[in-house]
């Protein structure tokens, strides 16, 4: 019976006995000094973002568009006609003087002359 009450009073004793200040909460986080920080990095990530989506749409538009006699110019700078679109590739021909002609992945097109002159 002694036991019991030793118990007793040690469980009553430590339920009194202030806790501390209370653990932050999220509101105390947005009156931090770096959210305004975490809202600026975030709002320029979206904005990154939709810019390189925009111009990845573009770009594959571009190279679906490509059509026989366009004049291109690849990512190494070879600038030449398209003579043939396949699938996934593209014949250009380089030199006029000899015929030449190079396969290229529709990738490696950087640019389309013709589609840029008209813009300009």
């Amino acid at each position: 019976m002694i036991w019991t009450n030793l118990i007793a009073q040690t469980v009553e004793g430590a339920s009194t006995q202030p806790a501390g200040p209370p653990p932050p909460g999220i509101f105390d986080l947005l009156k931090g000094p770096f959210f305004p920080l975490l809202v600026v990095l975030m709002v320029l990530w979206v904005v990154v973002i939709r810019s390189k989506r925009k111009q990845e749409k573009e770009r594959q538009g571009m190279l679906d568009r490509l059509k026989k006699n366009d004049r291109i110019e690849t990512i190494g700078g070879v600038m030449g006609t398209v003579v043939e679109v396949r699938d996934g590739e593209v014949v250009v021909k380089v030199d006029e003087g000899n015929n030449t002609k190079i396969r290229f992945r529709r990738s490696a097109i950087h640019r389309v002359i013709a589609e840029e002159e008209k813009k300009g």
